[in-house]
């Protein structure tokens, strides 16, 4: 048991008293042996360092026997030189508390950014550690004796003076200004820097607190996302390039003269960053008739280029071999079936035309289309069809396609258009709408009767009009039987 206290707040020294330290044989070491936090229910006086309290070498410490056993926190007696994992606990509490109660100037000056104060004219006033260290000055060379604009590099004094100053004096704070300082050594050192005008109780401006934050490692972190943007833009123009390059390959440098036709053609590029699949040709057969034809390959880039590559050249070929549109389109089929049938199965679509002059200035054409969009006649009395080929199946997807064919005589005056479905699948801005097919009907009665270069040119600032919506290149291939004399519409506003 405790005994009483005698009134002086000093409990009598007795062997049955233990407070905080008491040593087992009863020798006093306690802090204070009043009845504190941790006193027993019952009326016993354990306080924090009392017989249950957590005591360091108390009579019963954390893991105290609860048979009354004087033991500490390991079972081991408390008393001079035994310290259990409690006292070490205490210990590191007061190391750690200690850290905390760092004093306001040691803060200031040992802080991980640079501080300076400066009177409104910009003389430094106050100058942390941090900064000095970072520039390499003393401190009695700068407090008092230079401005802060002292401490910039000529472009960091020109921006100062022009922006950061003004901005300061309207705004009252400038956060975050990149800005150069000089270090004593002419190095210069990035820096992020934040200000704030402080104010006396009147209102008016006493000084300036500046933050600076060494930005050296953001600095170099920029310069190489800078040095990796160009690489790749370099990258990407010598890609562009090659891509053009290769894109005229797959394209006739010029259209043949075919006499008693008007002939245009364009290609519209959708992106510059790779191939597209789109092809056309106008080329002499024997015995006076032409051959052309227009086509889109699935995909794009350089698996696509390939696939376009051989489609022209073996159209050519099998043209040559036998003019007829459907035995041209059948062997292009049987080609392409033959390459590509395995894991990665190419195709396309393709519409193919026999020329043949009819002796009274106009041509007989014959058309057999592979699953492709159907050609539109512009007629001289101004009207406008599409001319189906239905039932035709894309090339190169089964062994024995089903290729459709029409046959139509373009009359003097009249225009017929081939074109890709990059046209038609266009999105019209701002609504984002399909073009689609009504609305190329409708331009081309509107342009109707017109030649093969009018109609081109219309369709051509179509589709720069259109802009971003046109996501896939496009084919233009027209031809016109012209009419001395005939009446022509040109495109007025699309």
């Amino acid at each position: 048991m405790c005994e009483p206290d005698d009134g002086t707040g000093r409990p009598e020294e007795s062997g049955e008293n233990h407070g905080v330290g008491a040593d087992h044989d009863g020798r006093e070491h306690q802090v204070d042996a009043d009845p504190g936090a941790g006193a027993d229910p019952d009326g016993g006086e354990h306080g924090i360092g009392g017989e249950y309290g957590v005591g360091i070498g108390g009579e019963h410490g954390v893991g105290a026997d609860p048979d009354g056993g004087d033991h500490g926190a390991d079972g081991a007696h408390g008393g001079e030189g035994e310290h259990g994992p409690g006292e070490e606990l205490w210990d590191d509490r007061g190391s750690f508390s200690a850290l905390l109660e760092d004093s306001v100037e040691d803060l200031y000056e040992n802080a991980p950014c640079g501080y300076v104060s400066t009177l409104m004219d910009g003389r430094i006033a106050k100058i942390n550690r941090t900064l000095l260290d970072w520039l390499g000055h003393r401190r009695e060379d700068l407090v008092g004796r230079k401005r802060f604009t002292d401490l910039l590099t000529v472009g960091g004094r020109l921006y100062h003076e022009t922006h950061f100053a003004p901005l300061l004096q309207m705004q009252g704070e400038v956060r975050g200004i990149a800005l150069e300082l000089r270090a004593a050594d002419g190095t210069r050192l990035p820096v992020l820097v934040t200000s704030i005008v402080r104010t006396g109780s009147d209102g008016q401006p006493l000084l300036i607190r500046t933050t600076v934050f060494d930005a050296a490692e953001r600095r170099a972190y920029e310069a190489e996302l800078l040095r990796a943007r160009q690489e790749a833009e370099h990258e990407r123009a010598s890609l562009q390039r090659l891509a053009t390059t290769l894109q005229r390959t797959l394209l006739p440098p010029a259209l043949v003269d075919v006499p008693g036709l008007d002939i245009a053609a364009y290609y519209h590029i959708a992106s510059p960053d790779r191939v597209g699949g789109d092809f056309y040709d106008l080329f002499p057969l024997s015995s006076g008739t032409w051959g052309m034809f227009l086509g889109d390959v699935c995909g794009k880039g350089a698996a696509a280029a390939a696939v376009t590559s051989l489609a022209r050249y073996t159209l050519r070929a099998a043209a040559v071999y036998d003019p007829d549109p459907a035995a041209v389109l059948g062997n292009l089929n049987t080609v392409l079936n033959h390459e590509y049938n395995g894991i990665d199965p190419r195709f396309c679509t393709v519409i193919f035309g026999l020329l043949t002059p009819d002796g009274h200035d106009g041509f007989h054409i014959t058309l057999a289309s592979g699953g492709h969009p159907p050609a539109v006649l512009l007629r001289c009395d101004g009207t406008a069809d599409y001319l189906p080929t239905p039932g035709g199946q894309l090339i190169g997807v089964l062994p024995d396609a089903d290729i459709a064919t029409t046959t139509v005589r373009l009359r003097p005056g009249e225009t017929l258009l081939l074109y890709t479905d990059g046209l038609t699948e266009a999105h019209a801005a701002p609504s984002g709408a399909r073009y689609g097919d009504e609305a190329l009907l409708d331009l081309a009665q509107s342009l109707a009767p017109t030649t093969a270069t009018t109609l081109i040119a219309a369709l051509s600032d179509l589709l720069d009009s259109l802009g971003t919506g046109v996501d896939d290149d496009t084919a233009l291939l027209a031809i016109t039987a012209p009419l001395d004399g005939a009446p022509e519409k040109h495109p007025g506003p699309l």
